[in-house]
């Protein structure tokens, strides 16, 4: 039995050898080694440019929501009386309209405005100091998870340059938050298998104005 095995294994053996010396037997080999490379290549770059998408869509839509914050009245931001009693001013609710807008727009919320929670007007804000941070659920169907985050700085000071004694300009910062789920993580199998990294990134970006009102 063991004598049948190894005079198996030698004329496999030679087998391969042959094969390797053809010029047919080499291009497969060489296909077989490269195509994982490839495979990696193409998808890395078709994942990091749609990261890179998405980067750009929220930071515009950052920047809408900002534009629209400037102009809006002051009248009715305060902080809170506590922790547990946020207020919800109706100033801010263009804001995060331009923002949902945008961003629906622009194909980054596939769901809106097509089930509940994914629509507008938005829930109650969390509240501190005179941040108000919505968030708005259910907007992607591949990933139920996923939140929309609108933070909005109703009270940023900023010191005003070459003033003297200084003076402060009161500004709004919109932050927008919103995740990407890489693809790349699979492919990555194909060279290292067990290999892995965080699937998903947060993205964030942020707008900053002058106060007009």
């Amino acid at each position: 039995m063991a004598r049948s095995i190894i005079l198996r294994l030698r004329r496999k053996s030679r087998q391969i050898q042959r094969l390797l010396r053809r010029t047919e037997g080499s291009a497969v080999l060489e296909f077989s080694i490269a195509l994982p490379l490839l495979v990696v290549f193409v998808v890395g770059i078709y994942d990091f440019s749609g990261a890179f998408n998405q980067k750009q869509k929220i930071e515009q839509a950052a920047q809408e929501g900002a534009i629209v914050a400037g102009a809006q009245p002051m009248s009715d931001i305060a902080p809170s009386a506590s922790a547990n009693s946020p207020t919800n001013p109706a100033s801010l609710l263009p804001v995060v309209a331009a923002v949902f807008n945008s961003l629906a727009g622009s194909g980054v919320l596939p769901l809106a405005n097509q089930v509940t929670s994914c629509s507008l007007p938005p829930p109650a804000p969390a509240q501190t100091g005179l941040t108000w941070t919505y968030t708005i659920t259910g907007c992607s169907g591949s990933y139920p998870g996923d939140n929309l985050t609108i933070a909005i700085n109703r009270g940023q000071a900023t010191p005003a340059s070459g003033s003297s004694p200084v003076t402060y300009a009161i500004e709004t910062v919109v932050t927008v938050s919103y995740p990407y789920h890489w693809r790349f993580n699979s492919a990555i199998q194909l060279l290292f298998p067990g290999a892995g990294y965080a699937a998903t990134t947060n993205v964030t970006e942020s707008a900053t104005v002058h106060n007009q009102m």
